[in-house]
């Protein structure tokens, strides 16, 4: 065997050795991952959104920025409606969440695509939470939920949260904190 051939098997074998151990790396961060995200969302109501959620009354801020006053019900009813058989995003941010503002252009390309409605938690009076998006640039279908009515309805405890809800109105998928937009692409999709 000569030291050309030698020399490529050694850094083959020292190549496939480190391998794995980036593979037990990447590993234990998606575990880690995974039962962080499933600690945060323990509470989370899984399954047909609670009557009392969806019973609630808030102004709602359509995307022209024109406020009304409307139930999470009827304005879940009418999204679904203009998009019949679509899985729906419901993202629940806060104007304080500095982690809300990095992700909204990740939110708001997801909207372009796909029905999302958007609700601000504890984000002050809807004349401040029209100010707020009109200033981002943010066409976003949202709930004004000044006291978390909501989010803590449906057992999200933290900013932001993003879950889907089906046609069948089941709540499936959720996630909090930092996303990408192709996991939450892929929740959108996967929840049927």
């Amino acid at each position: 065997m000569n030291t050309f051939s030698k020399g490529l098997r050694q850094r083959v074998w020292a190549w496939a050795l480190d391998w794995k151990s980036h593979l037990i790396t990447v590993t234990m961060l998606v575990a880690v991952v995974w039962a962080v995200q499933t600690w945060q969302t323990r509470h989370v109501a899984g399954g047909p959104l609670p009557d009392a959620v969806l019973a609630t009354a808030l102004t709602v801020i359509r995307p022209d920025g024109s406020p009304h006053q409307s139930t999470v019900g009827a304005e879940l009813a009418a999204l679904q409606a203009r998009h019949p058989g679509r899985n729906v995003g419901l993202y629940v941010w806060a104007e304080w969440c500095p982690i809300c503002k990095t992700i909204q252009g990740t939110v708001d390309g997801i909207a372009q695509d796909h029905p999302v409605l958007t609700v601000a938690m504890q984000s002050g009076p809807p004349e401040a939470v029209g100010r707020y998006l009109r200033g981002r640039g943010l066409a976003w279908h949202t709930l004004v939920d000044p006291r978390a009515q909501v989010s803590g309805g449906l057992g999200f405890g933290a900013v932001p949260t993003f879950a889907v809800i089906t046609p069948q109105g089941q709540l499936r998928w959720p996630t909090v904190g930092l996303s990408s937009g192709w996991g939450l692409r892929l929740r959108l999709w996967l929840a049927r």
